[in-house]
């Protein structure tokens, strides 16, 4: 587990979404699960050069969470990271142009995450299960909590790379009013043009069903167990 202090200049923060600013409590743990497709789930994207062409930082936007490529089977109860794709053959985002087999020609971090702002000043650690990891060198998956500056001009951050296993990671958040917390996953690489992402590998992790769901889960193995014992 890593923790790091940042400011942002030309990279922009992940999610400028304003959440609700809470006044500061006292702090108390508080641990937050991965979830499934129907948490609040936003999708921030930052873009930079490539490193032969300077690493420079082009532009941070929101996105759509399937755009980042972030998919869910609420089913299987796991969440897809994938490389990113663009479907634009300009030859901003593709080295020769977008065509298959042709390399991408940006860095993409494409950041899959909870913004929740009444988690300011709380110990808070994040916990949940990366059931597989096959990205290749040419892409990362990285775990985080972040807390930003009230203006998004810096934050710390502790985060964890997506290693196979059971993972928890901590971080005791600034009770200055007006900062705003965030945690999920980061898949950062070259995009990939449609159709050659399979070689590159995904990682897959494991969410956390509701306790509502929980509840029911329990009560059809109860039930179950009780059929078989008569």
């Amino acid at each position: 587990m890593r923790v790091t202090q940042k400011k942002l200049g030309g990279l922009a923060a992940a999610g400028l979404v304003a959440g609700l600013v809470l006044s500061p409590t006292a702090q108390a743990a508080v641990t937050v699960s991965v979830g499934d497709s129907t948490a609040p789930w936003v999708g921030f994207m930052n873009v930079t050069e490539l490193p032969i062409n300077g690493g420079g930082f082009v532009f941070g936007s929101g996105w759509g969470v399937a755009d980042l490529v972030t998919t869910f089977n609420d089913g299987a109860n796991t969440m897809t990271l994938s490389p990113n794709t663009i479907g634009d053959p300009d030859p901003f985002w593709y080295i020769g142009g977008g065509a298959p087999g042709n390399p991408g020609n940006k860095i993409m971090e494409a950041v899959t995450h909870i913004a929740d702002d009444s988690l300011v000043g709380e110990d808070i650690t994040f916990e949940g299960t990366v059931l597989s990891n096959t990205y290749t060198a040419a892409h990362t998956g990285t775990i985080f909590i972040r807390d930003f500056a009230p203006d998004f001009s810096s934050f710390t951050e502790v985060s964890a790379p997506a290693t196979p296993g059971a993972f928890s990671i901590n971080l005791v958040t600034d009770p200055t009013p007006g900062r705003h917390i965030q945690y999920g996953f980061i898949s950062t690489g070259e995009n990939v043009w449609a159709g050659d992402e399979g070689p590159f590998g995904t990682v897959v992790i494991g969410t956390i069903p509701e306790p509502a769901s929980i509840g029911l889960l329990a009560a059809g193995a109860l039930a179950l167990a009780g059929r078989r014992r008569k």
